[in-house]
């Protein structure tokens, strides 16, 4: 099958995006990722297309990183991500993603709302401590990070919602989700092969772009690893609520 030279005007800045997402900063910029690829081919194929550069960018992301992480934050939310993405996997004919999407999205903006609410209380001198680990919300959140990075790219959302509020020294935070998702989407890789999305095609155009891939990746932990923790946060929350406003959007212009 013949590639059609047109569809590298939407794949390069899609690529450029998500590789400053997984350099560290953030879920929002990832999101924009698979709708711009998908206005040159179907979302499915758009989706298979990123996934073998995802993990090109895991492996950059992993070496930027290697010296930072928070093994707590992973055997928390891990289990439930892995089984998160086997649910997806069993059920992704039969769920609406639109509005898995909406839900997610709702979650998100509530959670980054009250995150503002809680700095204007700080503010007033309210003293706002971090979270201790949790099982229930991490299982929760972790199986929704899972599933919904299979059944719509939206994992990040939800492993904010949990990983936010530890307070975590932001290289560790980070260092943690860069694992994370890179074992997420070594695991989705099964899934997407045995869907038939893996084909010649799709793994011909990844591999045009991934010199790509590495340098927008390598550029965006360059970025982060000079962030201080009161910019880190803050810039952390509003990628959130970015994310959660664009799931939104999605999700209800679909519905409707």
């Amino acid at each position: 099958m013949s590639i059609d030279p047109s569809i590298y005007y939407v794949a390069i800045p899609a690529v450029l995006l998500v590789g400053l997402t997984k350099g560290g900063m953030g879920e929002a910029l990832a999101l924009m990722g698979v709708p711009l690829l998908a206005m040159a081919v179907p979302p499915v194929q758009a989706a298979a297309i990123l996934l073998p550069i995802l993990v090109v960018m895991d492996c950059v992301s992993l070496w930027i990183w290697r010296e930072h992480n928070n093994r707590t934050l992973l055997k928390m939310l891990l289990p439930g991500a892995l089984i998160g993405i086997a649910i997806g996997w069993a059920t992704s004919a039969y769920v609406p993603r639109d509005a898995l999407r909406l839900i997610i999205g709702l979650i998100t903006v509530l959670f980054v709302l009250r995150y503002f609410y809680n700095t204007w209380r700080v503010r007033h001198g309210h003293v706002i401590e971090p979270k201790p680990h949790r099982l229930i919300p991490a299982a929760f959140f972790g199986t929704l990070s899972g599933y919904g990075s299979f059944v719509a790219h939206a994992g990040g959302a939800p492993f904010q919602v949990y990983g936010l509020p530890l307070k975590l020294p932001p290289r560790d935070y980070t260092g943690a989700a860069v694992r994370f998702f890179a074992i997420l989407n070594v695991v989705k890789l099964g899934p997407y092969f045995a869907l038939g999305q893996l084909d010649t095609t799709n793994l011909t155009i990844s591999a045009t772009l991934v010199p790509l891939a590495i340098v927008a990746t390598a550029f965006g932990g360059f970025l982060v690893k000079r962030m201080k923790p009161d910019v880190f946060y803050p810039f952390m929350y509003s990628m959130a609520l970015i994310a959660g406003l664009k799931l939104v959007y999605d999700g209800v212009l679909a519905l409707l």
